[in-house]
C-alpha cells in the first residue's frame, strides 16, 4: 500500500484516484495515517465494495455460516448433483427429434 501526504492527494486527486483503482492509498496527515483512498476500475468493483461493507449483507453471511455450522446447510455434493441433473435435462430437451 502506497502512502501519500494529504496535501499531495489534494493537489493531484485525479491522478491518485486512478492509481487507487490498482491499489489502496493510505493518506497521511503530519506523517500519520488519516484515511484510505480506494478507487474502482469497474462498476463491478464498486458493487463488490458496497456488498463487502454493507452491514445487512455481512449479517446475512454470518447467519448463513451459523446455519451451516449447526448442520442446516446443503452439502456441496448435493448442489453439484442437482446442477448436473438440470444440465443433463436441459440438454435432452434441446436434442431435435428425427422423423
Amino acid at each position: 500500500m502506497k502512502q501519500i501526504a494529504f496535501a499531495e492527494i489534494r493537489d493531484h486527486l485525479s491522478k491518485y484516484l486512478i492509481e487507487a483503482g490498482e491499489e489502496q492509498i493510505v493518506i497521511t496527515k503530519h506523517g500519520k495515517p488519516a484515511g484510505v483512498l480506494t478507487g474502482f476500475e469497474t462498476e463491478d468493483d464498486w458493487f463488490d465494495f458496497q456488498l463487502e461493507n454493507d452491514p445487512r449483507f455481512l449479517k446475512k453471511i454470518e447467519e448463513s455460516r451459523a446455519s451451516v455450522r449447526a448442520g442446516r446447510g446443503v452439502p456441496w455434493e448435493k448442489v453439484k448433483e442437482e446442477d448436473d441433473e438440470r444440465t443433463k435435462a436441459s440438454r435432452i430437451r434441446r436434442v431435435p427429434r428425427r422423423s
